[in-house]
């Protein structure tokens, strides 16, 4: 089996999941490459938290200057995990140096970016992707099966919420390692970028195109203190979004995301009502997918009356999407198979030179969300319907 030798670029909480994913892989999926955590980057303030990192991790090697990283000649894949404005940088490079890129969501700080990034990887010719790993996610995948059976029929209505609390204390700081994402220049966006990119990604999965949209975002508390310079600086990103959105099939839309949800913590939840059917799914208990069947999708029969109503399938068996790779009917998954579901479909994809399907989302794919994102924030800047 041929290695993949991994150049991390970060050691925070993403490349926390990240590498675990490149651990793991192997044991639950059958793939064409044994990956190597050879190298992780880390910035040289950071240095014992890089090395921490490195210890637990199994990294064989550190690095504190990630261009020397992206261009050495025994990496084969650089996986982006640092903060969103170094992402377009770092891609390049990687794309430059001919390297595999895994690259964290938003893939981008805007569409120029993410366009400028899209034609490096496609010139260079190189297997990409972008973590949006909640595809992977076996509810939500079945949640897409459903919808390709037909079960669903003519879609109607979709709606998106994805909630947090964490940052509503005025007390929390912004900048530093941990919450880089309340600073405009570090992240770009907020909740917009942050939160509702997987929803965006995902509703297009599920639901096709998103063809207008108009949007509303507010800043809750305007000045926090920077954890790097102790001054306080005024806070422009997004802490929290609702938009409307019109589909290309029709379909009509709202999504909702914030940080000030008192109470919920990873709460991402969305649900899709048709002309046959219904779907819903909640982030929060990941092993569940309700279904309500009002019609079936061959013989378009209704079905009777005292059956109808939703029902909660426990997404656990061999035949549910991924299960088959781990535990007994009505054990349950979690959080980081994800990432291992994502690597294990990209690994085998025809983009990594496996055998399998092309993977989704590579860059151009994800260049759709960014495209949403910008048109969401230009539509709540503007006050007004923006076409995606």
């Amino acid at each position: 089996m041929k290695t993949l030798n991994v150049g991390m670029l970060g050691c925070g909480f993403m490349a926390r999941t990240h590498s675990n994913a490149y651990s793991q892989v192997g044991h639950f999926f059958d793939v064409p490459f044994k990956p190597v955590l050879k190298c992780c980057y880390g910035r040289e303030q950071d240095i014992e938290v890089l090395k921490k990192f490195q210890q637990r991790w199994g990294y064989e090697e550190i690095e504190t200057d990630w261009k020397k990283l992206a261009a050495r000649k025994d990496i084969d894949i650089i996986d982006v995990v640092a903060p969103n404005f170094l992402h377009k940088e770092m891609v390049l490079a990687a794309a430059a140096a001919g390297k595999m890129i895994i690259c964290e969501k938003p893939m981008a700080m805007n569409l120029d970016e993410a366009e400028e990034m899209v034609a490096a990887v496609e010139k260079a010719g190189v297997a990409n992707m972008v973590m949006f790993n909640y595809r992977r996610v076996p509810a939500i995948s079945l949640f897409k099966q459903i919808i390709d059976e037909g079960r669903v029929g003519r879609p109607f209505h979709y709606r998106a919420v994805y909630n947090q609390d964490y940052t509503i204390s005025a007390n929390v700081p912004s900048g530093g390692a941990a919450l880089w994402r309340l600073s405009a220049k570090a992240a770009g966006s907020g909740v917009t970028g942050d939160l509702l990119a997987h929803s965006i990604d995902t509703a297009e999965w599920l639901n096709g195109p998103i063809k207008k949209v108009t949007a509303y975002t507010e800043v809750f508390i305007k000045e926090r203190k920077n954890s790097d310079t102790g001054e306080m600086e005024k806070i422009t990103i997004d802490d929290a979004c609702m938009f409307l959105a019109v589909f290309e099939n029709g379909s009509i839309g709202t999504f909702e995301s914030t940080r000030y949800a008192r109470g919920r913590k990873n709460y991402s939840a969305m649900e899709i009502n048709g002309e046959k059917g219904a779907i819903a799914f909640n982030l929060e208990e990941p092993e569940y997918l309700e279904f309500f069947r009002y019609s079936d999708p061959d013989t378009g029969k209704k079905v009777e009356d005292h059956l109808t109503g939703w029902q909660k399938i426990l997404v656990t068996n061999g035949e549910h999407p991924y299960m088959s790779k781990y535990w007994v009917p009505g054990t349950t998954i979690g959080y980081e198979h994800t990432f291992i579901n994502a690597l294990a479909d990209f690994l085998n994809s025809s983009n990594a030179g496996g055998t399998g399907p092309k993977f989704e989302p590579d860059m151009r794919q994800a260049m759709r969300t960014q495209k949403v994102c910008d048109a969401v924030i230009r539509s709540a800047k503007e006050g007004r319907w923006v076409e995606v």
